[in-house]
């Protein structure tokens, strides 16, 4: 009992952190599938297998070197000197995705809850401030309480999806984008997703230690996340085009279940989008406080108040602007990852 609580840990952290603002609102999920038409089921398949394969070895990993932080998985992937600058380069990286969840945080207030976007803002520091202070125990108990909820109103979503009229254009949309493109976007977004999601998995990884543990937990928290991506899919794919226009889709597609349903549904997005929040933002301190020696409840602030601004730019033109570039950067570490071998005991092997 003691390891299924574990590995039930493990695989919500795991989905949690990668349920981000742009996955739980459905921009992600359109722009990386859903506007490629048919392709987006099949290449969804192929981001799943990659969730499955390479967040289990990097948890995995983690835990053979007992990495403090993503830093120490850095040099072992990429060398002493080139993992200490693709830290730092990742530390932006980690500023701009948070800023992009503040501010989907922010369009739903706004938008789903008749409160001013930046009193959303505001609201949503206050709470991460709160919760941080408890460190790594505050994100397992959040997690363990919102993914399931989101996994049910996933499921709600797809059973309404199915029973309605165009059920079935997942299967039949047309596009007019190029199929490269369609075929690069499960590894772009994997890459993306995965580089980002190593701020929690990695000291997660490290703290469990258990291989089989780990293993069972990136297995189940992997299928989790393609069927949460598939759900998203097939919901979104029979209000195309017009759901384009939502800043938070999956809101829209969420009036018509009717106004309870909504708020519970707009609330969970939003929780969603609070848990990768926490988990980045408490990520990310732990790195500058290995480098800058400061305590961890200032870096947290200072990260806050920096993202803050930066938020004001508005979602949509951070998510659309930002995560493409990111996901190119993450594609090395992609490679990288998938390079570097692991064994059932002592230190990882391949490029140190």
């Amino acid at each position: 009992m003691k390891r299924t609580g574990k590995v039930l840990q493990i695989a919500f952290t795991y989905i949690g952190t990668i349920v981000g603002a742009g996955f739980a609102t459905g921009q992600e999920i359109l722009q990386f599938f859903t506007r490629f038409g048919h392709w987006g089921t099949f290449t969804i398949a192929v981001a799943t297998l990659l969730f499955i394969w390479l967040g289990t070895k990097m948890m995995v990993l983690a835990g053979e070197i007992q990495a403090k932080s993503y830093e120490d998985l850095n040099k072992a992937l990429f060398g002493e000197r080139a993992g200490r600058l693709v830290s730092l380069f990742m530390m932006v990286i980690l500023l701009g995705v948070i800023a992009v969840m503040m501010a989907g945080a922010g369009s739903i207030f706004y938008e789903h809850w008749n409160i001013s976007y930046v009193s959303g803002l505001l609201i949503t520091i206050a709470g991460c401030y709160v919760l941080l202070r408890k460190g790594m125990k505050s994100i397992l108990t959040v997690n363990t309480i919102v993914v399931p909820l989101m996994l049910l109103f996933t499921v709600i979503v797809l059973a309404d999806a199915i029973a309605s009229p165009g059920s079935s254009r997942w299967l039949t949309i047309k596009t007019d984008l190029s199929p490269w493109a369609a075929w690069a976007a499960p590894f772009l977004y994997a890459a993306f997703n995965l580089s980002m999601s190593q701020a929690v998995l990695v000291p997660l990884g490290a703290q469990i230690g258990d291989r089989k543990t780990i293993v069972a937990g990136a297995w189940i928290g992997g299928i989790g996340i393609g069927f949460m991506l598939l759900a998203g899919h097939i919901a979104l794919s029979m209000h195309m085009p017009g759901v384009q226009q939502f800043a938070i889709p999956m809101g829209g597609i969420a009036r018509g279940l009717g106004q309870g349903l909504q708020w519970i549904y707009t609330a969970l997005i939003f929780a969603e989008i609070f848990t990768t929040l926490i988990a980045d933002i408490y990520g990310l301190s732990l790195q500058l406080q290995e480098r800058l020696k400061w305590p961890r409840n200032l870096l947290t602030a200072i990260i806050l108040l920096i993202c803050f601004f930066a938020s004001r730019i508005g979602f949509e033109p951070l998510l659309s602007t930002l995560y493409p570039l990111f996901g190119l950067f993450s594609l090395g570490w992609l490679a990288l990852i998938i390079r570097q071998r692991t064994e059932a005991k002592g230190t990882p092997t391949g490029r140190n």
